[in-house]
């Protein structure tokens, strides 16, 4: 093992998890459109995107101002710096004493059926619910013909950031990013070593340099969901105020509901996107979708 492989107590495990990045190159962790940089390895912000944590949590640990790293982010900082056993061994030595002992269960998330049956008795609104990763659990089914154009519909980023169909889909897909981007930071502050958010943010900082770049950022507040502005391929222009409300009765759901203003063409437009009907999509089975 190399001698910096044994950090002092005071550098400890910062001093380590800072030697492994220096040593990863971008293109070793697959990262796109990384760019020329003066200094060899990964920033902290992509090893933070690639591990799913917040910028602001990694630097505490490299800082030593964070001291009790859970097992899930553990072994999510192993895998994005992509440690051999013996290393791996090394960082979990190092933070042995503050490891909690048990893992994070996946948070099975359910829709009761009384909300499924209200949010499908509004036939001019689209409306459906996500849950704290942003996986959509449930929709309407004029949510669902609104969303036609995207190849699957699962979780709000992947649809945001992995499917083409956002940039034309989204008049201002840039907003429409940063809003999801803020909202999944707000969740994975206070649940760090929540499971599924680091599964999603890991896969989305690997594929799309957009997210990552947004992800590395500090936001202090989500930014106000107000007028969506969007093109349908069969229905055209529609002008929707995005609403999105907190169900008490299951922390860490919410209802979005999408309106147009009463007459208007884009309220035409809905009714006419009702009238189409919604065509079969496939679904992506998420960790966090109940049976």
């Amino acid at each position: 093992m190399d001698n910096d492989s044994h950090p002092d107590s005071v550098g400890g495990l910062g001093q380590f998890l800072r030697s492994r990045r220096e040593r990863i190159s971008p293109a070793a962790a697959e990262l796109s459109g990384a760019g020329r940089r003066r200094v060899p390895g990964l920033r902290r912000d992509e090893v933070a995107a690639l591990a799913g944590v917040s910028l602001s949590y990694y630097s505490r640990l490299e800082q030593g101002r964070e001291l009790n790293p859970s097992l899930r982010v553990l072994e999510a900082m192993a895998r994005a710096l992509q440690l051999r056993d013996e290393d791996k061994g090394e960082l979990f030595r190092l933070a042995q004493s503050a490891v909690r002992r048990t893992k994070s269960p996946v948070r099975v998330e359910r829709v009761r059926p009384h909300l499924r049956q209200l949010i499908e008795s509004w036939a001019m609104t689209p409306a459906f619910i996500i849950g704290h990763a942003q996986d959509l659990l449930a929709t309407n089914t004029l949510a669902e013909a609104l969303y036609r154009d995207f190849a699957q519909h699962d979780n709000v980023l992947r649809m945001l950031f992995l499917d083409p169909a956002a940039k034309t889909f989204y008049r201002n897909p840039d907003r429409a990013g940063h809003c999801a981007v803020a909202d999944l930071q707000q969740t994975a502050a206070s649940t760090p070593e929540d499971p599924r958010i680091l599964e999603l943010v890991g896969e989305l900082s690997v594929r799309s340099s957009e997210f990552r770049s947004l992800w590395a950022r500090d936001y202090t507040r989500v930014p106000p969901y107000d007028i969506k502005q969007v093109y349908h391929s069969g229905v055209g222009e529609l002008e929707l105020r995005h609403e999105a409300l907190k169900i008490r009765s299951a922390p860490g759901q919410q209802l979005i509901i999408l309106q147009a203003e009463p007459g208007s063409p884009s309220a035409d437009g809905l009714a006419l996107l009702g009238s189409i009907g919604a065509p079969e999509v496939p679904h992506r089975q998420n960790p966090a979708r109940g049976a």
